[in-house]
């Protein structure tokens, strides 16, 4: 089993409130991150001291996603609607109101938009025309998370139901209903080649499926101590990082699911709060932390 290095780099502080969002950006080293304070912030992974806000929307935020086509975000005001950001701009290209309930997720996949909403619906949206073209409803509980599989054309949905959805992706049908978690599913992500799909709960397990055996339980793992909040795979898929309510992140072997390393305030002068998104940049493999604390941690992790 491999053995990991990790050192805090950096940590980055401006927002007035708990930090919900972690984008890309346009370079592989700048990132954006959204939070309660409806603020949107542009930041450089190797300037520390410098941020710029991009936008200030008149509703926390907890979704927010990158156009990497259009250069363009798509942020998720809660109880409002959507608005497309040009960020380097500063401009508002456009937006819509859609809805009264919380935006917990938002997926592009092609030329759609995949929207998760607290009252159970997934909005499924025009990209380019900027318009709803389905609502996908399955659940009266909220629909918390989103991961698209390009490989099998399918669509996961974690609702607060406990339960994962399985939806083709081109003619909506449900395939599967995944019964396994005891509290309310808050991250999905398949995996690079498409044969897993990796889910966190409230109830604080990963849970790993097989999705060539019909979405089989393949592990089932106690990965903290209380809520997973957002799980993400390096950009090499090597090794998956989860985060906690606990304040905790973990690294994880992504082949055989074994833990790696505990990233936490004892250790390594981590989060003292909630840690509730992860973001591991593409840009000299770091990983980006953001939590309840209002900050954002940036963690350099290597091989030994």
């Amino acid at each position: 089993m491999t053995k990991i290095q990790v050192q805090k780099i950096d940590t980055f502080s401006g927002h007035r409130d708990c930090v919900y969002a972690l984008q890309p950006a346009l370079q592989p080293h700048h990132f954006f991150s959204a939070a309660g304070d409806g603020l949107v912030v542009h930041w450089d992974l190797t300037r520390p001291d410098w941020g710029e806000v991009v936008a200030q929307v008149p509703a926390s935020v907890y979704s927010m996603a990158y156009d990497s086509v259009k250069n363009q975000l798509w942020v998720g005001q809660n109880y409002e609607g959507i608005q497309r950001i040009a960020p380097y701009e500063k401009l508002v290209v456009s937006s819509i109101r859609l809805t009264s309930a919380t935006i917990f997720d938002i997926q592009f996949f092609e030329n759609q938009a995949f929207i998760g909403l607290s009252d159970g619906v997934v909005l499924i949206m025009d990209k380019d025309q900027f318009a709803v073209r389905k609502h996908l409803k399955a659940s009266n509980q909220s629909a918390r998370c989103i991961s698209i599989n390009p490989h099998t054309r399918e669509l996961a949905v974690g609702y607060s139901d406990h339960t994962i959805r399985i939806f083709g992706l081109d003619e909506h049908v449900l395939h599967y209903t995944l019964v396994s978690h005891t509290n309310s599913v808050f991250t999905l992500q398949y995996s690079p080649d498409g044969r897993f799909l990796i889910s966190g709960s409230r109830d604080a397990h990963l849970k790993v499926w097989d999705v060539s055996e019909k979405y089989s339980l393949h592990q089932d793992v106690v990965a903290h101590l209380f809520a997973i909040n957002h799980v993400v795979y390096s950009p090499d898929a090597q090794w998956l990082a989860t985060c906690s309510m606990d304040k905790s992140i973990k690294v994880w072997d992504a082949t055989t699911f074994k833990l790696l390393k505990v990233i936490d305030r004892a250790r390594h002068a981590g989060h003292g709060t909630s840690i509730n998104k992860l973001l591991w940049s593409t840009f000299d493999n770091q990983l980006v932390s953001a939590s309840d604390d209002k900050r954002i941690s940036v963690w350099d992790i290597k091989s030994l």
